[in-house]
């Protein structure tokens, strides 16, 4: 079961060493894939020593699919550039696609840093998945017939990780894995919380009645560390 990861980056120079550093150290991991959206850091320069790096257009699904298409693995394992697995990782989603009827998984999240923000958002994360929601920063894999069965990532530049994940429920189960990864809470840090929920909240009202995820994308603003 050859495991491709597939990191969707976008002038992500700070926090994506930390990523590829603990990516890299995982067994038995046999690809890895950026694929950049176009970087006006040096986040292409670092990435090239430890992975295949290929350009694509901007947006996540866009990114994401382009990097799916390149890989070569039975099993396709999406990560955000701000998230880092623990030892592990590659044995869990092993152990979770060693049942036949799990079509693919994602994993517990914790959030970096010791402000008040990660602590709260830790603790508010196992709440979204009783409401169904699986986000990217959870660290998503799937077999890769069962990607390509649904028709894989659309080139959404929002909401592309519910979109992706509620098909794939349609080809069989997705297991949370007892392993975790850790997310970057830099999106809510120094900001208030309330707001940020309140907002994301609206966001996804929109998107189920059916607004386009380009429009709002429009309307959730990147955050990405300054070197």
């Amino acid at each position: 079961m050859r495991i491709s990861v597939i990191i969707p980056t976008l002038n992500e120079a700070v926090a994506l060493p930390a990523t590829l550093a603990a990516v890299t150290a995982l067994d038995g991991l046999e690809e890895l894939i950026v694929a950049d959206g176009g970087s006006t850091d040096d986040t292409r320069r670092l990435a090239a020593p430890l992975a295949k790096v290929i350009r694509t257009e901007t947006g996540r699904g866009s990114q994401q699919a382009a990097g799916a298409a390149l890989a070569t693995g039975d099993v396709l394992w999406f990560l955000h550039a701000d998230c880092t697995p623990d030892p592990g990782a590659t044995q869990a989603i092993r152990g979770a696609l060693a049942d036949p009827s799990v079509a693919g998984g994602n994993f517990v999240v914790r959030f970096g840093g010791s402000g008040r923000a990660a602590r709260r958002l830790t603790r508010a994360y196992p709440w979204f998945r009783l409401l169904g929601l699986c986000y990217g920063d959870s660290g998503i894999f799937v077999r890769r017939e069962s990607y390509e069965a649904v028709g894989g990532f659309r080139p959404m530049p929002l909401f592309e990780d519910i979109d992706l994940v509620r098909r794939i429920r349609r080809r069989g189960r997705f297991r949370r894995v007892a392993c975790g990864l850790t997310a970057s809470s830099r999106r809510f840090e120094h900001r208030n919380l309330a707001w940020v929920f309140a907002e994301w909240t609206g966001l996804q009202i929109l998107y189920w009645l059916g607004v386009s995820p380009s429009w709002l994308a429009r309307r959730y603003a990147p955050v990405r560390e300054r070197s």
